[in-house]
């Protein structure tokens, strides 16, 4: 089903319009915004990704609206994937945390337009050259079987884009809010705000390369491609401060998407036989086999990402790994707490840097061992509370509690 103009200028306008909405009423203000305000704006933003494709279904027929749910399903699974190398780079920079809403809107407005330059690049070489489709089947198996090799996406992200940023982008230490220059020595330079974009910015082109072959896999309608990457990714920035707590609890999420992945690379090559013409392969004619439907494909994505999220939770693996990494967040975050200018931050960092201590001490002995014998998070602790026990001492926190670490 072809797409006209006019549907397409309506629906850039709506995805414009739903991003000026989200900085001007949301972003421009720089605030930590509570757990029910990115609760209720996060689901308002899967409702509209819902009730449009239920229009897609409606007007665009079965097809149409299930290649556009299973796009739209795989690229938020990708999406909150991609949340955990955003967290790790804000952490690397001391983003404050009042100031991380517009870091991740303009990740989602650069990813937006990142994706789209790809989404047609690729469908100009689809329509161009059917062999694309074994290029794109061959990125997604390689992209699955690095994920499930555990290989360390997010350090590889910090050793190339951060470093490269800051070899060549000279900064000033410390933030001026949310401004991206300032004046320093009397002379104006960029700060730390800027490079956390750089960062930001060469990440989304790196994800980008994964997901968009992967929903080219499940339609090649360039409208259905465009709209469920964007709606992916509205309301990603509302739902990182939603399950914050619960990024690190989704151990086996790496797995599940490694099986998405490498079962949208079989289909691709499936077709790119099914429509083969390379002369090298079956004498340049078509190859007979068999082709995975769209439903299939949303069952195995629905399904995989089910039981991967569902034994994430529900592991007591899952749940010691979140626990222990939260501490050592709210530690790292606490001693870096003079970067932010709000006056409660501290306490607030504290107050959860103690759930957490305290949820330590419920776990299995071999994981409340595993926490004791890690170096680092025991270090971070004490340094906490030396650093509370002063802050106590000068009057600027409240004075503490009877915890040991």
């Amino acid at each position: 089903m072809s797409v006209s103009p006019l549907v397409w200028g309506l629906t850039i306008v709506a995805i414009l319009g739903l991003l000026a909405f989200d900085f001007f009423f949301h972003v421009r203000k720089a605030h930590v915004p509570t757990l029910k305000e990115a609760a209720v704006w996060s689901a308002i933003y899967v409702g509209f990704a819902v009730l449009f494709g239920l229009g897609v279904l409606l007007f665009g027929g079965g097809q149409m609206g299930s290649e556009y749910f299973a796009g739209y399903i795989t690229e938020k699974a990708l999406s909150v994937d991609n949340l955990f190398v955003f967290l790790i780079i804000m952490a690397s920079f001391k983003v404050p945390r009042e100031d991380q809403q517009k870091v991740l809107l303009f990740g989602i407005v650069f990813a937006l337009i990142a994706r789209t330059g790809f989404i047609l690049l690729g469908a100009a070489l689809i329509n161009q050259f059917a062999w694309v489709f074994y290029i794109f089947g061959l990125i997604l198996l390689l992209t699955a079987g690095n994920l499930l090799k555990g290989e360390d996406e997010d350090e590889e992200v910090d050793n190339f884009v951060i470093r490269l940023a800051k070899r060549f982008l000279h900064t000033s230490d410390h933030y001026d809010g949310d401004k991206l220059f300032t004046i320093e020595n009397g002379k104006k330079v960029m700060t730390p705000m800027l490079l956390v974009m750089v960062a930001i910015g060469g990440t989304d082109i790196l994800f980008a390369l994964d997901s968009i072959p992967a929903i080219f896999g499940l339609t090649q309608n360039t409208f259905i491609v465009f709209t469920a990457t964007a709606f992916s990714l509205m309301g990603l920035r509302q739902l990182f401060f939603l399950i914050d707590g619960l990024l690190d609890r989704l151990i086996y999420l790496s797995y599940g998407l490694s099986a998405i992945l490498a079962f949208i690379g079989v289909k691709l090559i499936l077709h790119a036989l099914h429509e083969n013409n390379l002369p090298f392969i079956n004498e340049g004619e078509h190859v007979n086999v068999v082709e995975v439907s769209i439903g299939l494909s949303l069952s195995v994505i629905l399904g995989v990402l089910l039981i991967t999220v569902l034994a994430s939770l529900l592991s007591p693996a899952g749940k010691a790994h979140a626990i222990i990494a939260n501490a050592r967040r709210h530690a790292q975050a606490y001693l870096d707490a003079d970067y932010t200018k709000d006056p409660n931050e501290r306490e607030r960092l504290y107050a959860e840097l103690m759930e957490a201590r305290e949820q330590l001490t419920t776990l299995p002995e071999k994981y409340r061992e595993k926490a004791r014998e890690e170096t680092p998070l025991v270090d971070l602790l004490h340094q906490v509370k030396e650093s509370h026990d002063a802050a106590s001492q000068r009057g600027e926190v409240s004075p503490p509690t009877n915890h040991t670490f």
